[in-house]
This record gives C-alpha cells, structure tokens and sequence, in this order.
C-alpha cells in the first residue's frame, strides 16, 4: 500500500491569512503554543486548531517537551507550491515583458 495522504492538502493550509503567519512565526524557530498565541489576537484554542490544519498538511513539526508541546516549521511541504508557482511564473514574465516592448516602443514614438 502507498503512504497515508495528509489530512489536509497544503494548498488550503496556507490559504488561510493567520496560518501564512504561523507559518513565518515560525520559521527557523520552536515554539509552544502560549507564546505562539501572544502573537495573535485570538484564544490559544483557536490558535491550535490552526497548528493543527499546519501539522496535518505536514507544514509543522511539534515536539513534546515536558509538558508542553513545541511547534517549528516543516518547509519540505512548501516544495509543492514553489513548483506550481514556477510553472506559472513563466507566464507572468512573457506579460511583463510584453509590457515593457510595448511601453518602450511607445515612447519612441513621443517627440522629445
């Protein structure tokens, strides 16, 4: 049998605002989830349920120390959106550049 597919598709773990910030709260650091949540103007539940969508789409790592839980970024995951976002990115740059010829051929055409 193959792997056990995440809870949650990473796409939709940063498609939510708060999670994208948890995400770079993050990033390079561990944390417990009260101080975590001094970063928010929300209830430490709320901010759990949310480390809990991150930690199913694989994006967070937790670590049980004592008696608290750590949370620290997994970017592996991330991998995934930086791929799709390369694909497209190609199309966005043919735009740009169309713009830029079409721009500057239109101020050759002003009388200096």
């Amino acid at each position: 049998m193959g792997e056990a597919q995440a809870k949650h598709d990473v796409f939709q773990a940063i498609a939510d605002p708060t999670r994208r910030q948890l995400l770079k709260l993050l990033a390079g650091k561990e944390m417990p989830v009260t101080v975590i949540s001094s970063h928010f103007p929300m209830s430490r539940t709320a901010v759990s349920k949310h480390l809990r969508v991150l930690s199913e789409a694989g994006l967070v790592k937790e670590r049980r120390v004592g008696r608290e839980n750590r949370y620290s970024l997994d970017p592996q995951p991330l991998q995934e959106i930086k791929e799709w976002y390369a694909y497209f990115e190609r199309f966005w740059e043919n735009k740009m550049a169309a713009l830029q010829f079409f721009v500057e051929a239109d101020r050759s055409d002003d009388p200096v």
